[in-house]
Formats: C-alpha cells, sequence, structure tokens
C-alpha cells in the first residue's frame, strides 16, 4: 500500500494509543507515539481484571510491548507531551517537549537507589491510596523498565540515589529538552480520568474514609496495590460486613457528568464479585437507577442477581453520613416501595464516572469537542480520536475504536502525502 511521507503521531499510549500505533505500524507506516507518564498502558493497568474475560490486563498489555519492540516502525517516548503544533500543507508540524532523564536507560532496576532514599511521596499509580520512595518503579508491570525519580519532592542537596547507583545511571541535573517534528496525521488517544471524589461531598467524598471510589477499589484487590489484594476498610484496616455500591455517583446528574459513563454498571457487578470471592459472608448491596448491561456483558448482571448476599436496590442515594458506631448511613430514595430508606454499610464504593482527559487539559490543536467534552474527529484538519478521548467505553470497545482511528489517520496521511 502507499505510504505517507511523515509519521503518524499518536498522542496517549494506553490501550487505545498502543492499538492505534500497533495498527498503523503494522500497516506500513511509520508512527511516534508519545505519552506523558514514564509508562506505557494507561489506566487499563491499574485494573485487577477487566471485562468480559475477567483476567489480568497485564497479560494483554506483555503482549502488546511484544509488539511494539518487534516493530521497527514505531518510535516510543515516554515523558513526553506535545508542546506547540502548527498545520502544514501535508499534515502538521510538532514540537515534542520530552522531560528531564533524571534515571537513564542504562539502569538495571537492581534497587540500591531506593534503599537509599528517604522522602516518601504519595504513590500516583495507586492513586495516592499509598505512599512509594521519590525513586522507585513506576509500577510492577511498567513498560519501559526502568526507575522513575520524582525530582521535585527530593531534599535540597541530597544525592543519595545517585551516590548508591553502581552503574551511574542517575543524573540529577538532567534538563528537559525539545524537538520538532513533522507528522501526517495526529490520533488523540489521550484517555479519561475519574470524577473527582471530593466533588461529592454529600456522599461522603472526600468526607468519611470508608467512601472510596471504584478505581480505589481496583487497585485495593490487586495485588500488587496498596493493600495486597485485601477489601479492606481504609479507617482501620479490617475486612467489611457490609458493602454498599453507590451508582451513578457524580453521573447522569446535571450538578456533576450529564451523561452516562458506560462502564459504572459493569465496574460495581464486578466488584461484588470480587467481595463475595474474599468474604462469601459479605452482605453486598448495588443501588442503581438503571442497569446497564450490553450485549454479552448481560451475563455479569445474571451472576450477581443470582448470587446469594448480593441485592439490587433500584434507589438513589441522596446522603452518606457516619453513624457513630463504626459505620455509614445512607439516605436512600427506594423507587419500587416508594420510600425513603436508611441503610448501612461498613464500606461505600462510589461509581465514579469517566470524563475525557481533553476536557481538562489543554492540547496545542484547535480541537473540536462534543458538549461533555469528548473528542470529535477533524477529516480536514488530519485529527482522530481513539477510546474514552472519543466516547465512554470498556476495553474492547477501545480496542475496536482504535483500529478503526487507525485507519482513518492512515487514509488522511496518504491522502495528504
Amino acid at each position: 500500500m502507499n505510504t505517507a511521507s511523515h509519521p503518524i503521531l499518536v498522542i496517549g499510549a494506553g490501550i487505545a494509543g498502543v492499538t492505534s500505533a500497533l495498527e498503523a505500524a503494522e500497516a506500513g507506516q511509520p508512527v511516534l507515539l508519545i505519552e506523558r507518564e514514564p509508562a506505557i498502558g494507561g489506566r487499563v493497568l491499574r485494573n485487577h481484571h477487566y471485562f468480559p474475560k475477567l483476567c489480568p490486563p497485564s497479560c494483554g498489555m506483555e503482549i502488546n510491548t511484544g509488539r511494539l519492540e518487534r516493530n521497527p516502525r514505531i518510535r516510543l517516548m515516554v515523558d513526553t507531551e506535545v508542546a506547540a503544533a502548527q498545520k502544514s500543507a501535508d499534515g502538521w508540524q510538532v514540537t515534542l517537549r520530552h522531560k528531564p532523564a533524571y534515571v537513564k536507560d542504562s539502569c538495571t532496576e537492581c534497587g540500591d537507589c531506593m534503599s537509599a532514599c528517604s522522602e516518601r511521596i504519595p504513590d500516583p499509580f495507586n492513586y495516592g491510596l499509598t505512599e512509594v520512595a521519590a525513586i522507585r518503579p513506576y509500577h510492577n508491570d511498567a513498560y519501559p523498565r526502568r526507575f522513575v525519580l520524582e525530582r521535585s519532592s527530593c531534599i535540597d542537596g541530597c544525592q543519595a540515589c545517585s551516590d548508591a547507583c553502581p552503574v551511574h545511571a542517575i543524573d540529577l541535573n538532567a534538563e528537559p529538552w525539545e524537538e520538532t517534528v513533522d507528522v501526517s496525521s495526529v490520533i488523540l488517544a489521550t484517555g479519561w480520568q475519574p470524577y473527582p471524589l471530593e466533588n461529592l461531598g454529600e456522599l461522603g467524598g472526600g468526607r468519611l474514609r470508608d467512601v472510596v471510589a471504584n478505581v480505589h477499589l481496583e487497585r485495593m484487590v490487586a495485588p500488587s496495590g496498596p493493600a495486597q489484594g485485601k477489601i479492606v476498610r481504609p479507617s482501620d484496616g479490617k475486612e467489611p460486613r457490609r458493602v454498599a455500591f453507590v451508582q451513578c455517583a457524580g453521573s447522569r446528574d446535571v450538578n456533576h457528568l450529564p451523561y452516562c459513563s458506560a462502564i459504572c454498571c459493569l465496574a460495581s457487578l464486578k466488584q461484588a464479585a470480587y467481595v463475595k470471592e474474599q468474604n462469601p459472608d459479605a452482605e453486598v448491596t448495588i443501588y442503581y437507577i438503571d442497569r446497564r448491561t450490553p450485549g454479552r456483558n448481560e451475563e455479569m448482571l445474571q451472576h450477581a442477581e443470582n448470587s446469594e448476599g448480593i441485592r439490587l436496590v433500584k434507589g438513589k442515594v441522596g446522603k452518606i453520613e457516619d453513624d457513630g458506631q463504626g459505620g455509614m448511613t445512607l439516605r436512600v430514595e427506594d423507587v419500587e416501595s416508594g420510600k425513603i430508606l436508611d441503610a448501612t454499610a461498613d464500606l461505600v464504593v462510589l461509581a465514579t464516572g469517566m470524563m475525557p482527559s481533553a476536557r481538562r487539559e489543554s492540547l496545542p490543536f484547535d480541537l473540536q469537542l462534543d458538549p461533555d467534552g469528548f473528542i470529535l474527529d477533524q477529516w480536514n484538519a488530519g485529527l482522530f480520536a481513539a477510546g474514552v478521548s472519543r466516547r465512554p467505553e470498556d476495553v474492547a470497545s477501545s480496542v475496536r475504536d482504535a483500529t478503526g482511528a487507525a485507519a482513518k489517520a492512515i487514509a488522511a496521511a496518504v491522502r495528504s502525502a
């Protein structure tokens, strides 16, 4: 097939960005794949299991990592962002800003630097639920494999990590740098952010320690997470006996996110199964407005309905408060009975929605967004959205969507060549 004279730029190396890059490159196009974090994988790798297969996402990402390593048409750059962009006759001229490489590629991950480091920071990979050394592996399955350093957390004058490195792979004086590249088209796979828990104060978000978001529970149950795979109450580390899942927490609400985030019902059904697997005697209640499990995912709903100890209550939770006895009281409007109920729980999981990163982050392109902040394709400009930057969806849908974005970007690139 014909190929473009310049590479395709893929912004974001989550599952959508990685898929777009691989599909375009394996079709013969050169690709620049950039990621602002120190490693690829995005939010998918923060999941314990993903549906419908309910298997660890690290397996699939390991396959994709191998494909990336074997494909000479892909140039992967982590710790990299787009600083500027200007439309050109045959695509875009883009300035890439690379963050300082405090840890070089020669790092062997021996761990001596981490042992020498005294500074602790909230772990960004675990949503700040635990603390880690300022220099450490980004996470267990990180690729590229090298340590990362949060330089801003270092004590002035401290060079303990550098002194401890036996291969001199740490450069505390590293500087950011920029390069300008010409690209034929752009795929925006900038992903999503969880709706802020602290915006849901009426539901205990940011106020009550035992009110957590669905993304927090996902990390909690992961063996590499802050609780080493155990579902516990953050306040006392005890196993909860009564767990409540609150659906549409900040979604389908004119005061928060007006749209449905598509995966929240499925995520809570999956997480309810996590709870019952660890504690068969636990009482689990899912409070919902509507139950949305499209396609074959309906099986997950049927499994929950047939599971002893899991109740699905059609009702809107309006307020959550500390009950003064180590638990929480939920004020619930029970739609089917028409009554206002007071329920109790030891742990509450809010099904917070997916908010497109493009809504909060500025990119130097004249992007067209829909009313909810999701990116719209612009054929004339050679700009295409992939995955959750385009609409809320699950992993399987993001992979399909990313493949389509790659096809569109190739067609636009060849047409402009």
